[in-house]
């Protein structure tokens, strides 16, 4: 049989919760999550998904520079909310019919 040890561990109750539920959905429990978790790592010798820092890459800052020209940029059109669902609206009807975009929204 194998040998079996016990890991303790702090963690937010609230992402413990969340995780739990997850778990539960798939069929899982945390201890067989974790343990999946930790086969994954030593199978593949490193951590089983991306660890970054939150750094955009390069086509995401071109889009943020660019979104703050087009919002500095008197001459650009602008709408207020309610005009903007008018427009996507309009735009829908005339791309796929008739549309709830409160479906859409919410």
């Amino acid at each position: 049989m194998n040998n079996i040890s016990s890991v303790s561990f702090r963690i937010d109750t609230d992402l413990k919760n969340k995780a739990d539920a997850l778990f539960a959905e798939l069929g899982l429990n945390m201890t067989t999550a974790f343990n999946m978790f930790l086969r994954q790592a030593v199978r593949e010798g490193k951590i089983p998904f991306a660890v970054s820092l939150n750094v955009e890459n390069k086509e995401t800052v071109e889009a943020m520079v660019e979104a703050l020209r087009l919002e500095n940029d008197p001459n650009v059109k602008t709408y207020s909310l309610e005009d903007a669902l008018k427009e996507l609206k309009s735009w829908t009807k005339k791309s796929f019919g008739p549309v709830n975009l409160k479906k859409i929204i919410n």
